[in-house]
């Protein structure tokens, strides 16, 4: 038998978010329903892919979430804030983990690129490897970029609220990005054409925007 709908599920998140300020249990279990999967899958690309970590600090965006109710802006769109909220989060781990592994980075690309050369037929596991491990090596400003706009689908102004500047400076974070990807990953000629069709496309954005 169908479960009937609760009439919260046909509210907006600013509205289900009314209701949370006013300690309302249902609302915040609808609003949890929409957006832990989509936080939790953001928290596992953006810190290390842990998924106990992912896990907690899901845990305790919804904290934040509740406890921080009353300071929301109901004229602001929710999803813009919990993502900004997210990525204040994420900015304070990485202040607390500067230390990254890159000798061991390095040698794992390396392995990976002869892999890649003497291989007959394009291998997408691996491309995803060196896809997450170039991603590794960026500072947290171009992955969370990257991740925002090809993860997570955000659009560009969302983006710019999200992180606190301007349209014009997304995009042009984007063409470098993609830009410095397309150089590190030129060996998966097949794959990265991808990367290059965006970059026109940005261009283009960036033309207009000029």
């Amino acid at each position: 038998m169908k479960r009937k709908a609760h009439p919260y599920e046909r509210l907006s998140d600013e509205e289900l978010m009314q209701h949370i300020r006013e300690r309302d249990r249902m609302a915040f279990e609808v609003l949890y329903d929409r957006y832990s999967r989509l936080m939790y899958n953001y928290f596992f690309r953006m810190l290390w892919r842990d998924k106990e970590r992912a896990r907690d600090f899901t845990q305790d965006l919804f904290s934040k979430v509740i406890h921080h109710a009353g300071q929301y802006d109901a004229t602001r769109s929710f999803k813009t804030w919990i993502y900004s909220v997210a990525h204040n989060m994420c900015k304070n781990e990485y202040a607390k983990h500067e230390v990254r592994q890159r000798a061991a980075v390095e040698l794992k690309n390396e392995e990976s690129m002869q892999q890649a050369e003497s291989g007959k037929a394009m291998d997408r596991k691996l491309f995803n490897e060196k896809l997450k491990e170039a991603l590794d090596e960026m500072d947290e400003v171009k992955r969370t970029t990257f991740e925002l706009r090809f993860y997570q689908e955000l659009s560009i102004p969302e983006i710019s609220e999200i992180m606190q500047c301007s349209e014009g400076t997304v995009k042009s974070r984007l063409f470098y990005l993609l830009k410095d990807l397309h150089k590190k990953l030129k060996m998966f000629e097949g794959i990265a054409v991808w990367m290059a069709v965006i970059m026109v496309s940005i261009e283009i954005l960036m033309e207009k925007l000029g």
